[in-house]
């Protein structure tokens, strides 16, 4: 999910801003401080909105920078349990697919990507036995959150499913509604007819 999340903290002007102005300054050094900036608390940051208050200037001696305290705003992503998201899958491995969902990639594995025996061909194309659905490079897909460890912030891990209902390729899912809608509009009409005979 997607936050707008307000910040305080001491930041750091090095001297080669000090020629801007004091906010323009503070907004760079938040910036080259948060941009990019993944942990388990805030999730991944995009972007630094804006930099609501800055407080007095500190001058450290030894260090040559300024320090302002800061209030300043940014936008993150973090991927909730049970959370359902829409991506692209960007790749697929004989183990399973790489869904991507804006800043981040989950993984799917081979047996949460279908409610099917999946195999894997070397086109990168996961295809179920049973249903012959087909999942490839490209394809637009709904997933559920179902596992999220920030254990190694250089390489986070977030595991999805798409073997419950409503989710999968959205082409799965538009096929699944038309079939349920036609079966709906079938079963009325045929308790109307048994009526009638009665």
């Amino acid at each position: 999910m997607f936050y707008r999340i307000e910040l305080k903290d001491h930041i750091r002007v090095p001297p080669m801003y000090f020629n801007l102005d004091v906010k323009e300054a503070v907004l760079k050094s938040v910036k080259l401080k948060y941009n990019g900036l993944t942990n388990a608390e805030l999730g991944f940051v995009i972007d630094i909105v804006n930099v609501t208050d800055i407080g007095e200037g500190v001058i450290i001696p030894g260090d040559g920078a300024s320090y302002y305290e800061t209030t300043f705003e940014i936008i993150a992503f973090k991927p909730e349990l049970q959370e359902v998201v829409v991506g692209r899958i960007k790749d697929i491995a004989d183990f399973g697919a790489f869904l991507t969902m804006g800043p981040v990639d989950g993984m799917i594995h081979i047996s949460q990507t279908m409610d099917d025996f999946v195999s894997f061909a070397k086109e990168k194309v996961l295809t179920g036995r049973d249903s012959k659905k087909v999942l490839k490079v490209g394809d637009l897909c709904r997933a559920r959150v179902i596992a999220v460890s920030f254990k190694d912030i250089t390489n986070p891990k977030i595991g999805l499913t798409m073997r419950q209902q409503g989710l999968g390729k959205l082409e799965w899912i538009e096929e699944e509604g038309k079939e349920k809608q036609a079966k709906e509009t079938k079963k009325p009409a045929a308790k109307k007819s048994e009526g009638k005979k009665k």
